[in-house]
């Protein structure tokens, strides 16, 4: 590996899934905390908790926002893991980017509250950010990565399917788990230092509880995509859930979506999280905010 911070971020990776791992869900939770908890504070960029009357929530807002946009951000994790804390400096990184404050959400997870809990929570917080929350949906861009772009995907196509609710101004997807059938190719093919198969399956079988995996809510790839707003998906060449992003890329240019794929040589399942460490994560956070406000300014 001729790329030496690809090559340390590899080890590290490989290191929290050892043996020795606590590997119980209150485990992995709390070391994927911890993890986001080791990036120090961005300089200028503020927080501050919100109660929109769904989830617990913060507004993330760098000192240059342009109060009239704003980014509704959901993490990642596998539906079962993951929270503010361990995204908050690729949530900040993104409000910067973007010029805009971010909210982030911690939306009910499995298998505590499986499919669609978080589904419901990202579609009532959208609710909130374009109703009390004062914003205007063109002025709103929908953000997340992994579990999280599924939900936001989720809930666009029910914000598309719903009378007076107006859709957001752009969605932007890093590495999206769009199939929860788990039929990819790359999924049982590439060797991913952050995704691993069987915890996948264990994952989405958690999230689901027994319902349909093509069920669109929960699979996007499987719906009717005509009429979603510009999306802007990012995956890494090198990842499992590449095809996740090539088939979903696909299916929105046969139905007519204003879609852009980027695939980033080398790079690993949501490497975007390691921009403190990673330049290629670094340009593709500022290709996210020049999307953005492209798209809501």
């Amino acid at each position: 590996m001729d790329n030496p911070q690809l090559h340390a971020v590899h080890q590290f990776l490989k290191s929290q899934l050892t043996e020795a791992s606590d590997l119980s869900l209150d485990g992995m939770r709390t070391n994927l905390d911890n993890v986001g908890r080791l990036a120090p504070p961005l300089p200028g960029v503020t927080r501050e908790v919100v109660d929109t009357g769904v989830v617990r929530s913060e507004w993330i807002r760098p000192a240059d926002a342009d109060e009239g946009r704003a980014i509704l951000f959901v993490h990642g994790g596998g539906y079962m893991l993951g929270s503010v804390d361990s995204h908050r400096d690729l949530i900040s990184r993104i409000a910067v980017a973007a010029k805009a404050p971010a909210l982030a959400i911690e939306y009910r997870r499995a298998p505590e509250h499986p499919f669609p809990a978080g589904l419901d929570d990202t579609l009532a917080s959208y609710r909130w950010l374009v109703g009390p929350g004062g914003y205007a949906p063109a002025k709103v861009a929908l953000v997340g990565e992994s579990a999280g772009a599924g939900l936001l995907l989720g809930a666009a196509l029910q914000i598309r399917d719903t009378e007076g609710l107006d859709s957001p101004g752009a969605l932007v997807c890093m590495s999206p788990w769009t199939d929860l059938t788990l039929s990819s190719s790359s999924l049982a093919t590439v060797e991913d230092p952050s995704m691993k198969a069987p915890y996948v399956a264990m994952m989405a079988q958690a999230y689901l509880a027994g319902q349909d995996p093509k069920t669109p809510g929960a699979s996007p790839l499987h719906a009717e995509l005509a009429g979603l707003p510009p999306i802007l998906l990012q995956a890494g060449a090198a990842e499992a859930l590449r095809d996740d992003s090539e088939r979903f890329a696909e299916r929105c240019k046969e139905a007519g979506v204003d879609v852009t794929l980027e695939l980033w040589d080398d790079m690993f399942h949501a490497f975007q999280l390691w921009a403190a460490m990673l330049d290629e994560a670094k340009r593709a956070i500022e290709a996210v905010g020049e999307f953005t406000r492209a798209r809501t300014s």
